[in-house]
C-alpha cells in the first residue's frame, strides 16, 4: 500500500535528517550547562572571599600621663625589734601571758617571776631600814644634847665630838638602809616583765617554769607594731631615689600600700652589690615581717601613647597590634610596649596616632583576615 506524501523530503532522506538534527540538539545543550557552570564557579570564590573572617570592635590610641616608676623587690621587716628579757638571776618563771602574735600595750606585764625570795629580801631590808632609822633618832637626840650644854663645860670638847660623830654615823648608816630597801622594792618589781612599747609579740622564747639568768631573752616585741619594706636598688639606679618619695608597694597577699621612703643606706651589700632603701608603711594586718614583696618608686610623670591592653597580642616573645585598614583588613603590626597603667598599655614604637586598632577579637586575627567592625 502506498503511503501519502506529506513532507518534501523523499523517505530515503528521513534517516540522514534524524541524525542530523540529533547532532545539533547535542551540541547546542553542553554549550548552555558550560555557561551556567562557568559563572557560578567564579560567583563561589568571591562569596567566599568577601566573606569576614570574624567582628572585632575598633578603637585609636590616646595619649595620656603615666606615672614614672623604678621597679624593685626586697623584703618586708620590722621598723624596730625591741628584746625583752629578764632584769634578775635565777628566779623561775611563774607564769607567761603573751603569745606569739599578740597586739600588747606599754606597760602589760608580759611574764611573771617567782617573787618568795625577792619579797623575803624585801622585808629584811625593810626591817634593817627600820633598825638604822632607831639608831638614827637615839644618836641624833644625844647630839642635841650635847650641842644644848657643850658651853656649859659638863661635857669636855672630846665628849661632844663623839656625839655629833655618832650622829652622823647613824644617819649615813640609816641612809644606806633606805636606799637598800629601795633596791629590794625595785627587783621585787622587776619579777614582773613589761613590755616596754606598744608591739606585737613577734618571737617568745619563755616557758612556764624555766629558770632564767639576767639579760636572759625571753620575748622580742615589734616596737609600734610598724613595719618596713627594704628594698634592693642596683647602683646605678639608686640616684634617682630620694628620700620622701612616695612608693607603691604591693605585699605577697597582693595588698597594695603606699609607703614613702625613709633613709637609703650609705653602702652596698657586699654579696649582692644592691643598696638598700628603707621605706615607713602604714600599720596593716596583711604586712608580715620577712614576707618578699614589690614595689615602685613614683619618679613623676611622662606623656605616653596608650591603648587597650586587649588589643596587645603576644606571640613568639614579641608584642603586637593589629591596624584594621579602610579596607577592614587586619594588617599585623609588631609594636614595643612599655609602661602598664590599669587596663591600658604603652606602646613605645610601631604605632601611629589615629590609626584603628583592633581591641575585642585581636587575639584571633592574622595578617590580612577580612573583618567586621562594630562599635
Amino acid at each position: 500500500m502506498n503511503m501519502p506524501a506529506r513532507f518534501p523530503f523523499p523517505s530515503a532522506a528521513w534517516p540522514l535528517a534524524a541524525a542530523l538534527l540529533s547532532v545539533g540538539l547535542t551540541a547546542c545543550q553542553p554549550a548552555a550547562d558550560t555557561s551556567q557552570g562557568g559563572e557560578a564557579a567564579k560567583a563561589a570564590p568571591a562569596a567566599a572571599a568577601a566573606k569576614p573572617a570574624m567582628t572585632v570592635t575598633v578603637t585609636r590610641p590616646t595619649r595620656e600621663s603615666l606615672s614614672i616608676g623604678l621597679q624593685a623587690n626586697g623584703n618586708v621587716s620590722a621598723w624596730q625589734e625591741a628584746s625583752v628579757g629578764a632584769e634578775l638571776n635565777g628566779l623561775r618563771l611563774a607564769a607567761v601571758n603573751v603569745n606569739v602574735g599578740d597586739v600588747v600595750k606599754k606597760g602589760q606585764v608580759l611574764a611573771t617571776l617567782a617573787g618568795e625570795t625577792t619579797q623575803a629580801e624585801s622585808l629584811q631590808s625593810r626591817a634593817a631600814l627600820m633598825q638604822a632609822e632607831a639608831s638614827h633618832e637615839n644618836a641624833r637626840a644625844d647630839a642635841d644634847r650635847a650641842r644644848a650644854i657643850q658651853d656649859t663645860g659638863a661635857l669636855s670638847k672630846s665628849q661632844i665630838a663623839q656625839y655629833l660623830t655618832a650622829e652622823k654615823v647613824a644617819r649615813a648608816q640609816w641612809e644606806a638602809a633606805r636606799a637598800a630597801y629601795g633596791a629590794t622594792k625595785v627587783r621585787l618589781a622587776n619579777t614582773r616583765v613589761l613590755a616596754p612599747d606598744d608591739g606585737v609579740i613577734s618571737a617568745r622564747a619563755a616557758s612556764v617554769g624555766a629558770v632564767v639568768g639576767a639579760g636572759q631573752e625571753l620575748f622580742r616585741l615589734v616596737r609600734g607594731s610598724r613595719m618596713e619594706w627594704r628594698a634592693e636598688v642596683t647602683p646605678t639606679e639608686v640616684g634617682r631615689v630620694r628620700v620622701g618619695q612616695n612608693v607603691r608597694v604591693t605585699a605577697a597577699t597582693g595588698t597594695e600600700l603606699a609607703g614613702q621612703v625613709r633613709a637609703i643606706a650609705p653602702g652596698a651589700d657586699p654579696q649582692t652589690r644592691n643598696v638598700l632603701v628603707f621605706v615607713d608603711l602604714p600599720r596593716h594586718p596583711d604586712l608580715k615581717a620577712g614576707t618578699f614583696a614589690k614595689g615602685q618608686f613614683e619618679l613623676g610623670q611622662s606623656a605616653a601613647l596608650t591603648v587597650p591592653a586587649q588589643s596587645v597580642v603576644v606571640r613568639d616573645g614579641h608584642h603586637y597590634v593589629f591596624v584594621i585598614g579602610a579596607d577592614n583588613k587586619a594588617m599585623q603590626r609588631k609594636v614595643e610596649a612599655g609602661r602598664r597603667t590599669g587596663e591600658r598599655v604603652e606602646v613605645l614604637d610601631g604605632l601611629k596616632d589615629g590609626e584603628p586598632v583592633a581591641v575585642q577579637g585581636a587575639g584571633f586575627l592574622n595578617e590580612g583576615d577580612l573583618v567586621k567592625v562594630t562599635q
